[in-house]
């Protein structure tokens, strides 16, 4: 950037309002008169209001005409002084919004061999050149762009630019700026550069699918990719990397299934992976000195490279991820992807910032950036430009790695229209496509009903939220750690429980649910965010032994896969996972973070345990039902010795092979008497050692004896 002095400052703020700050140290801040030059213009400006401010004063003016953003204006004084005129917060109007808008689907870098054409939205550039940089020699060779209609610059360069790298080089308030195209497809080694590509050479064909019916028919399992096979005893050879963990056949030291072909067995239907595009935080030429989640974005159409075996060829990460895509399908599975779209890692250095300062990120009352998200920026999602990036980054990502999901972080920072948008943008492509996100209620600058999160849902259909009164209700509070939920026998929570196990929509006496459809609650007790289960469990109740403290854990998960709705696991969770007690592990190193496949071969029978749930819900459709109505007719509370909690799911004939399911938790530490719904024979398929699909015992009549803090279904 060029450093500019300037005795007083000049800001276009409406279509045709300027503000002018004058310093004290400036004739004292006073003019009594301004003029408005430019190419054929030399006018006076009308003075509306004059503000003493601490530094100067702030005189707001009436220009009387729309001025053409993207040229060079001045101000003069009556002193003679002379200022140029800058872009202020004209650039965050509805009118700025709407008479830039570009919807053409070419923005980026479109390569043949014969010829690239560049296009870049930047309205309030006055020159723009793009910078391509020779991948034989070096050298940059700087080529000037034409401006088209919506303040879209582009240029056509004739010859074959295959692997050349290129930036964009933009003049705004008279500085020049140099930013990668936020559109890149392919970068160089840790993002300093856009790189251009044949994605002719990525291309991969999506294999058939098992058919997902509805959203409430998915089973999740989210890891990390590095987590996923860095241990010593994955059996994976690749270890941390894209290839590693589309390695199938692995088994760890006892020649037990790990990696991709242990959640194929466990009855997986969706596998998702924290954040993959392009973050900060681990350097990709040394990716195992530093460790992160990658929550840090940087590009968001590229994949990252530190989990490349060659960060520095921008083909190889691209084959490598898509390589990864396909062997979870072949397994059967489906992909959901952990999108970042609501802050960037920091704004000011961010393209979107460089190349239309303003713009993209909300800002607050008093003119500051906006901060809901707590990292220092929120993504202005409701901008046009700004919400069709989004929007045309999921259908990058559907359609050329195959994605079959998204997992939006902090989805309450993003507007509701946005994700409608989002939602009929990828129906078009794939309407079994999973959206779910984190629907929080936080602190940014669009109104109450503008935000996507849980308070906002009936504007949402068809998009869950991760229902954290689940989560809450089954283990306790996730932000007091010794808060005691329903698992530990807390009788506080019975009621709560109930109305969890039901989808949260609302039912008895509450007429009101969270949600409106099943479909919208993503039922979980863990994820990568805080402690994992097992920690919270062992702190919260430091006495029990740890046969206890396991039989807990199995039954928190047992409330996940038995509830309506869409169930979360965490990887991992199906074998007590333990972060050594770190509750924000986001850049711990990998001895916290990964995948411990020996605890895993300790736990076979847990694992065997929660691998039978799976299939249990997945043989009859009355542990998935897909309408709220549904749920009220067929789901019945039944009586019990409270905290105790059972239910049945009456007349379910026509969803499944049982006609009567009754299902009833026990979270007591002493034995309980159970009655059933119906004098008969029932078969059992879930007591508090095993669980199936299929009859694993039988019993006659309508009591049994539940053991302490277990799981009973029987069927008839």
């Amino acid at each position: 950037m060029i450093a500019i002095e300037r005795q007083f400052y000049a800001y276009l703020d409406e279509m045709q309002v300027i503000t002018i700050l004058l310093p004290y140290n400036y004739h004292q801040g006073s003019s009594s008169v301004f003029f408005l030059t430019g190419e054929n213009l030399n006018a006076p400006v009308a003075i509306r209001e004059k503000i003493n401010l601490q530094d100067s004063v702030k005189y707001i003016c009436d220009i009387g005409l729309n001025l053409e953003i993207g040229r060079q204006y001045h101000v003069f004084d009556e002193h003679g002084g002379k200022t140029d005129l800058q872009i202020g917060a004209v650039i965050r109007t509805p009118e700025f919004d709407q008479f830039f808008y570009y919807g053409g689907n070419d923005l980026g870098a479109a390569f043949s061999p014969e010829k690239t054409v560049f296009k870049l939205w930047a309205p309030t550039a006055t020159n723009v050149k793009i910078n391509l940089i020779s991948p034989d020699s070096g050298e940059s060779e700087h080529v000037p762009m034409t401006r088209l209609e919506n303040g879209v610059w582009t240029i056509e360069v004739e010859r074959n630019l295959e692997m050349y790298r290129y930036t964009y080089l933009v003049c705004i308030n008279l500085e020049w700026r140099e930013a990668v195209d936020p559109y890149a497809r392919a970068v160089t080694v840790n993002g300093k550069y856009g790189a251009i590509i044949d994605l002719e050479h990525t291309k991969t064909e999506k294999p058939g699918l098992p058919p997902l019916e509805h959203h409430v028919d998915a089973v999740i399992y989210e890891t990390h990719i590095r987590d996923f096979t860095i241990h010593p005893c994955s059996g994976v050879q690749h270890k941390g990397t894209y290839s590693g963990a589309a390695e199938r056949c692995t088994v760890s030291r006892h020649g037990e299934p790990t990696c991709l072909s242990y959640v194929k067995k466990l009855g997986i239907t969706h596998i998702e992976f924290l954040p993959f595009n392009d973050f900060e935080g681990v350097d990709e030429l040394n990716r195992l000195q530093t460790y992160n989640w990658g929550y840090n974005p940087i590009h968001f159409n590229v994949p990252d490279g530190s989990y490349s075996s060659d960060p520095e060829n921008p083909y190889t990460r691209i084959i490598e991820l898509k390589k990864l895509i396909g062997a979870v399908h072949e397994a059967g599975m489906r992909v959901i992807m952990d999108a970042v779209y609501n802050h960037v890692y920091i704004r000011e250095t961010s393209a979107f910032e460089k190349l239309v300062p303003g713009y993209y990120f909300r800002h607050d009352s008093h003119g500051l950036p906006s901060n809901g998200t707590g990292v220092g920026n929120d993504f202005a999602s409701e901008r046009l430009m700004a919400r069709k990036f989004i929007i045309d980054s999921v259908i990058y990502w559907m359609k050329e790695y195959h994605v079959d999901g998204f997992r939006f972080d902090l989805m309450g920072i993003i507007d509701v229209i946005t994700l409608q948008e989002i939602r009929k943008a990828v129906d078009q492509i794939d309407p079994a496509a999973l959206i779910i996100g984190e629907g929080w209620d936080l602190n940014t600058p669009i109104p109450a009903g503008m935000k996507a999160n849980i308070g906002n849902q009936e504007k949402l259909p068809r998009i869950g939220q991760f229902n954290d009164w689940f989560r809450d209700t089954i283990k306790g509070s996730t932000f007091n750690l010794y808060d005691k939920g329903y698992i530990f026998g807390n009788e506080r929570f019975v009621d709560a429980a109930k109305q969890v196990l039901a989808a949260s929509i609302g039912i008895g006496a509450r007429k009101r649910g969270l949600f409106l459809e099943p479909g919208q609650s993503v039922n979980y007790v863990e994820s990568h965010d805080n402690h994992t289960l097992w920690d919270k469990i062992s702190v919260c109740d430091q006495e029990a032994g740890e046969q206890l403290n396991q039989k807990r854990h199995r039954l928190a998960t047992s409330l996940v896969l038995l509830a309506q709705g869409i169930p979360f696991l965490h990887s991992g969770q199906e074998f007590f996972r333990t972060k050594k007690g770190i509750g924000n592990s986001y850049r711990s190193p990998d001895e916290i973070n990964w995948l411990d496949w020996d605890l895993r071969d300790q736990h076979l029978e847990t694992v065997e345990y929660i691998r039978g749930l799976i299939s249990l819900r997945q043989s009859h459709q009355a542990f998935r039902l897909r309408e709220a109505a549904q749920i009220k007719q067929h789901m019945i509370f039944l009586a019990a010795q409270t905290p105790v909690i059972g239910y049945c799911l009456s007349n379910v004939k026509e969803f499944g092979k049982w006609d009567t399911i009754a299902v009833f938790f026990n979270p007591t530490l002493s034995v309980q008497e159970i009655v059933l719904p119906e004098n008969g024979m029932w078969n059992i398929l879930v007591n508090d050692r095993l669980a199936s699909a299929t009859p694993i015992g039988e019993l006659r009549g309508e009591t049994a004896m539940m053991d302490p803090c277990s799981v009973f279904v029987g069927v008839i």
